[in-house]
């Protein structure tokens, strides 16, 4: 290999062998720098500005990778999508056989000179822009990646002991409620992290599957109270979103399993996308889905409080959109639920003869009380599912402040800083 200057770069990249494919890190990047195939995700160094946007969502730490590379020869993206796992960091000794001095490297602070600590307020508009990356300040503890290729246990069995359909749609895109247990395991988790499932079986090119992720729908006491288990919302997956008829690996293994299967689980992941203990504070949840997933977990984890005695009258809002009530998960539950406990909203989009609504809709029609809510600091917000769906939430937010009069300016960046406004899309 030729190398025509000396100058290096550190090259990001990202791990393969410990990320889950969530999709986080490609929907933070600003700059588009970070795309994916079938097999990996990867950065693309001559787009990659080291503005770092993608380090703090990412749930498993696989992004924050770097290697010393030429600058006129780092890693292309054909080598990082064939990779299983990160090449070696390449020693002096090998710089300097191609010419370079280690000395030429930049420093870390150097690298991310450039990194907005703010929001980019002349930018084009950028739901990402206002996602938090820290939790609210009262959350709970999170714990992170105990069971994982790079832990001490690579994996966990977990115990199917329920498996129910949530949808009243027919099995071709059923919904399903699955309850694993840990038995003696340690697995503790909080509401809105969650963990990944590694399905049986190998893929295409022979190699064993990569996890697939899923939110955790139980509160932390578990699903059954006490209990050292967890529930997960997965739909079965028969086409892609193009429409493209495809056979979702993972989901079609978790729908099928029966009681008394082994799973093998890993994680859990996630430290931002946490709900607050203050028993007074205000949480907004926005779905399409199973990004129901986790506003069930944080609305049975306040349900439990106020059973309990614990609750002070923290507001719930929910705002819950499908194509029909049949597709929505949970809907007969959500219907018992006490109207003075939470306040929920539903936009369908496929009703005959009825026309398409989305939460964003929603939320425009009830911009008076989102006003109210905007206003108060105790107040978060939670956006899970369809990445379509996000730009359509942030603009309606940013819309219903300025309406009120709010600086949106100054707000979204209050959003962002003070861990209140969370987006969690794919």
């Amino acid at each position: 290999m030729e190398i025509a200057t000396s100058t290096l770069i550190n090259q990001h990249l990202i791990d393969p062998e410990i990320c889950i494919r969530c999709n986080t890190c490609e929907a933070t990047c600003p700059v588009n720098a970070i795309t994916h195939d079938s097999t990996n995700y990867v950065v693309d160094a001559a787009v990659c500005n080291f503005c770092m946007a993608c380090i703090p969502p990412c749930p498993t730490g696989s992004i924050d990778n770097w290697r010393k590379m030429p600058s006129t020869r780092p890693y292309t993206l054909e080598e990082q999508f064939s990779w299983d796992s990160l090449p070696s960091e390449l020693s002096d000794e090998q710089l300097a056989d191609l010419g370079i001095s280690a000395d030429s490297l930049p420093t870390a602070e150097a690298s991310q000179s450039s990194t907005p600590s703010l929001v980019d307020l002349d930018a084009p508009f950028n739901s990402a822009q206002y996602n938090a990356s820290l939790p609210p300040w009262s959350a709970a503890h999170a714990y992170t990646n105990l069971y994982g290729v790079k832990s001490q246990e690579p994996f966990v069995n977990a115990t199917v002991v329920g498996n129910v359909r949530v949808t009243e749609v027919g099995r071709d895109y059923d919904t399903h409620h699955i309850v694993l247990d840990f038995g003696a395991m340690p697995f503790p988790v909080l509401e809105g992290q969650s963990i990944g499932i590694i399905p049986p079986g190998v893929d295409a090119k022979g190699k064993p599957h990569h996890a697939r992720q899923y939110s955790i729908a139980s509160p932390r006491n578990g699903e059954r109270p006490g209990y050292n288990n967890v529930s997960l919302t997965i739909k079965r997956v028969l086409e892609d979103y193009q429409g493209n008829p495809v056979r979702g690996v993972a989901s079609n293994y978790m729908c099928d399993l029966q009681v008394g299967d082994k799973v093998k689980v890993i994680g859990p992941f996630g430290s931002s996308f946490l709900m607050p203990n203050h028993p007074r504070s205000n949480i907004v949840m926005i779905c399409t889905g199973t990004g129901s997933a986790p506003m069930r977990a944080m609305t049975e984890w306040r349900r439990r409080l106020r059973k309990s005695g614990k609750f002070e009258g923290g507001k719930l809002m929910l705002f819950f959109g499908a194509r029909t009530k049949e597709e929505l998960p949970y809907f007969g539950p959500l219907q018992s639920l006490p109207k003075d406990f939470i306040d929920i909203n539903f936009a369908f989009s496929r009703i005959p003869d009825q026309p398409k609504r989305y939460v964003q809709d929603l939320m425009r029609e009830r911009a008076t009380d989102l006003a109210e809510l905007l206003k108060n600091p105790n107040t978060y917000f939670y956006v899970c599912g369809l990445k379509s769906m996000e730009e359509g939430v942030v603009l309606a937010l940013r819309d219903i402040a300025q309406q009120a009069g709010l600086a949106w300016e100054s707000l979204g960046l209050s959003l962002k800083q003070e861990g209140r406004l969370h987006l969690e899309t794919y």
